[in-house]
């Protein structure tokens, strides 16, 4: 398929000239003057926006299917998020028992291994439990938690660390330092969330290689002018990219702007966090074995804690542009290429030859139209 006549999102801005020809699920070739091969599709976009797939490092669920669910559930997740515009995703566990975080994780591995051309491209698992702080737990279960330490990491992985491409730990439990530096070396990218952490412990997490932050505000400690906590560190830190959950609940308008402001597109990474609502209409659902309550676009627990998101990530950068008035050029980086980065996937996340499809394409005023390729 050639591709003209768009708004090509290249190099960190749009560019009119070139066009893009797309072979075997790929961009193939990009150029001035392309010609369309013999029986080729060419595809006239009218001068829309065309962006690089979307990149979701922390997702639990979409459309009814959760990652804890295993193999299956994953396949149908990386379907229906490749029509969505997600071209690759990290699925991400709760916290639960340990054989069953095992199960998990393996099913995950599965669909890494054996990828289909019509689903998005799963990077590795996102590990969200169980090395978190009781007093930070938000909507993951606090009688799974325990202390890191590497013997536990590769029960559950079944010596397979290279299936986890980011863990989320608390760096205050018995352990951290030592778990962090190891799990860093083998390759693992650590995140710090769900914890009571003060902002100088954040600092010499990233001393000993911890490099993201987990929805960054939410379950952790708060910013204050003399305690900054997690944020304020985060936040001040430049080796931290900051996640963010851009749906208007779980950030406020201006606190959206602060983290794009602090981190820069470079940094900031929008997450979904979505649970298995995701796609679908209001209604209860499950979120780690507990009853959620989605009701106006907010998952709730029974008790009001939000419990991931319903959102997506095509909603996320709607919302950046049009309702937290980010620059589009900075939304689409936060969107696409940052967070590829910030796990190390940097094959996705831009347009260029070799870059895996799908693209997303918009109009000029910032309507979705849908995914190309």
């Amino acid at each position: 398929m050639l591709l003209r006549n768009a708004a090509v999102f290249m190099e960190n801005a749009f560019h009119t000239g070139p066009s893009l020809r797309l072979r075997d699920g790929r961009i193939a070739e990009i150029g001035e003057a392309l010609s369309p091969a013999p029986g080729e599709e060419v595809l006239d976009l009218g001068g829309d926006h065309l962006i690089p797939g979307f990149v979701d490092v922390h997702i639990h669920a979409f459309r009814g299917h959760d990652t804890m669910d295993g193999e299956a559930a994953v396949r149908a997740m990386a379907a229906d998020l490749r029509r969505e515009g997600v071209a690759a995703f990290c699925p991400t566990t709760m916290s639960a028992a340990p054989e069953d975080a095992r199960a998990a994780v393996a099913g995950a591995r599965r669909v890494r291994l054996c990828p289909r051309p019509e689903e998005a491209a799963v990077l590795g698992v996102h590990m969200e439990a169980p090395f978190l702080s009781e007093k930070k737990a938000g909507a993951q279960r606090k009688e799974f938690f325990t202390d890191p330490s590497m013997d536990a990491f590769q029960a559950m992985t079944d010596d397979h660390p290279e299936d986890v491409r980011l863990i989320t730990l608390a760096p205050e439990r018995a352990g951290a330092e030592a778990f962090v530096r190891e799990a860093v070396s083998r390759g693992v990218h650590v995140s710090l969330g769900h914890t009571a952490a003060p902002a100088e412990l954040v600092h010499r997490a990233g001393d000993w290689g911890a490099d993201h932050v987990t929805h960054t505000f939410n379950a952790q400690t708060p910013l204050n002018h003399r305690e900054p906590g997690v944020p304020g560190a985060a936040l001040t830190d430049d080796r931290f990219y900051t996640e963010m959950i851009c749906d208007g609940i779980h950030l406020h308008r201006d606190t959206v702007r602060l983290i794009w402001k602090a981190k820069g597109p470079e940094k900031a990474v929008v997450i979904t966090d979505a649970m298995e609502a995701a796609g679908l209409p209001d209604g209860m659902y499950h979120l780690g074995g507990q009853e959620v309550f989605v009701r106006e676009g907010a998952a709730r627990l029974a008790d009001g804690t939000l419990a991931g998101s319903v959102l997506t990530m095509r909603r996320a950068l709607s919302l950046l542009i049009h309702d937290f008035a980010i620059p589009p050029a900075d939304a689409v980086r936060m969107c696409t290429e940052t967070p590829a980065r910030s796990v190390g996937a940097e094959a996705f996340g831009r347009i260029r030859p070799g870059a895996p499809a799908p693209l997303t394409r918009w109009s000029r005023d910032w309507l979705w139209l849908g995914t190309v390729g």
